[in-house]
């Protein structure tokens, strides 16, 4: 059923987003022991941080605070990816299952803006679900090449080392 949604709803939608999932890769990296895993779920906060700015520099309203503030809010206990994470995760994130965490989450991020795309009457709120959706896409890819590097996988940078038959 189509929705009525307003440009200012789906930036914000857009940029809370955003900042779960930055709260999430930032709380894995807090919980892990693991340098490896530190540092792979630390450059994925990073990267998404980045996104949701610009999200914010689209956004054109007084209710909510500079980009800083906003961002660097506590997390929302109550976030489904902060409890899925809490219940997911110990001490030993090692780079494999960061990648595998960020993989998901990226998934899941992408078919929930697809669905809420798909049901926008607003042609430019449905871009921005789009563009949100896409960039999560993007992002899987690139996550997803690490990780089949990480586990030894034929990976696209091996392509001249490998003849088809």
């Amino acid at each position: 059923m189509p929705q009525e949604y307003k440009m200012k709803e789906a930036l914000k939608t857009a940029i809370h987003a955003k900042k779960n999932l930055m709260d999430f890769y930032k709380e894995a990296a807090a919980m892990t022991d693991h340098p490896g895993g530190k540092k792979v779920l630390l450059r994925l906060a990073d990267e998404v941080r980045e996104n949701a700015k610009k999200f914010y520099d689209h956004y054109r309203w007084d209710d909510i605070d500079t980009f800083e503030s906003l961002i660097d809010a506590p997390t929302r206990p109550d976030s489904a990816m902060i409890v899925s994470l809490r219940k997911a995760l110990d001490k030993n994130i090692h780079e494999r299952k960061a990648r595998e965490l960020a993989m998901k989450e990226h998934e899941d991020l992408e078919k929930s803006f697809l669905l809420a795309a798909k049901n926008m009457v607003d042609p430019q709120v449905k871009a921005v679900f789009e563009e949100v959706a896409k960039d999560a896409r993007n992002h899987y890819a690139i996550i997803e090449s690490e990780y089949a590097h990480t586990m030894g996988m034929v990976h696209e940078t091996d392509i001249d080392t490998y003849v088809r038959e």
